[in-house]
């Protein structure tokens, strides 16, 4: 990989910034974005995501400056930079559309930034050619840009930004316009080169297997406020309420009243069956309970936990997809690599089962 000189990254904290906006309908503010707080470390990976709405890309274009905080401070490696203009702060942004200038090649497209902070010509030259073999452009330098791909121009979008040697990339759902194979490939290429670089990013999307696959720490919004912050394993296992356990991967909800409760574990009763599953939370008998469980975290079989009856039994390759009844809850499974196990069909009675680790108290 080529050598390419990379500054020492920043953090970003965000100290209780809220953003108000006036509704054009009724004429009332209404917070946007509602006491954000928050810390990133340097050269980690950090993605916004949520429904449209939720006030992620808010959060994001205040970072980058183009929207101001009404409450609240923003630091950039532990200076304030509330005041600076977007092109003052240590910071690069990869939009959704590339922005790419149409009369350009490839090169002076990513040359730009450079040439604008009057960087020697010898520095644009090595700058460039370093940054575009790591994004694997090398060879394309005289091309236009509107003679190149979907992905390709993604490409020379994230070296614009990179070659500037910015103390946080900013990404605005980058890859929305990509297909979904090109999606898949681009994401992973864009961790590599985060790494590479150890630079930190920002980045928003509202597809959850985007933020799974590449962050090191998801934080979810929901109506302009932080909903749960965590690392991906943490918010698909340890979901703090339904909205997070849903809008991460699919989910089954099942309810009941506590049944028995000790330290670090409880049971919840289902059905007249009480159901273990390991909690550190402080819950008493007659509590009502919820036990969150992955679709891929339950097995089916003739004997088992909670019985039920089957509705749905569709093969899908590599799983066999089950919806199934207990008591009055549909409960999805994922039943991976089916090719030796007894297929349940449409209208049997079987059992699930699950073990409690997999099983999360909300």
């Amino acid at each position: 990989m080529a050598d390419m000189h990379v500054k020492q990254p920043k953090g970003v904290e965000l100290r209780h910034i809220s953003k108000i906006y006036k509704d054009p309908k009724t004429g009332k503010d209404f917070y946007a974005v509602h006491d954000v707080d928050l810390t990133i470390e340097p050269g980690s990976f950090v993605t916004l995501l949520g429904p449209s709405g939720c006030g992620k890309t808010t959060t994001l274009r205040m970072i980058a400056g183009f929207e101001s905080p009404d409450e609240g401070d923003i630091f950039l490696g532990g200076e304030s930079i509330n005041a600076l203009t977007p092109n003052k702060r240590d910071t690069a942004m990869v939009f959704q559309s590339y922005a790419l200038f149409p009369h350009y090649n490839v090169f002076d497209n990513v040359a730009y930034g450079l040439r604008l902070r009057k960087v020697p010509k010898d520095e644009i030259q090595r700058r460039v050619t370093d940054i575009l073999a790591l994004v694997e452009l090398s060879g394309m330098e005289q091309r236009m840009t509107n003679q190149l791909s979907g992905g390709q121009q993604q490409r020379v979008a994230l070296a614009r930004a990179l070659v500037v040697e910015p103390g946080v990339l900013l990404f605005d759902e980058p890859l929305s316009n990509l297909d979904a194979k090109l999606r898949v490939q681009m994401r992973t290429e864009i961790r590599r080169i985060q790494q590479a670089l150890g630079i930190t990013a920002i980045y928003v999307t509202h597809d959850q297997s985007e933020a799974m696959s590449i962050s090191d720490n998801i934080i979810l919004m929901k109506g302009g406020v932080i909903a749960q912050m965590g690392t991906p394993t943490e918010i698909y296992y340890h979901p703090n309420s339904e909205f997070v356990a849903d809008f991460i991967g699919e989910c089954n909800f099942l309810k009941g009243p506590i049944s028995a409760a000790s330290t670090g574990e409880a049971a919840v009763n289902i059905v007249g069956v009480d159901v273990p599953v390991a909690t550190d939370k402080n819950v008493k008998v007659g509590d009502p309970g919820e036990i969150v469980v992955r679709p891929e975290a339950i097995a089916i079989a003739d004997q088992g936990m909670l019985p039920c009856k089957v509705e749905l039994s569709c093969f899908m390759g590599s799983y066999q997809n089950y919806h199934v009844r207990v008591g009055d809850t549909l409960v999805k499974i994922t039943d991976n690599c089916p090719i030796n196990k007894k297929i349940f069909a449409v209208g049997d009675d079987a059992y699930i089962s699950f073990d409690k680790v997999c099983a999360h108290l909300l």
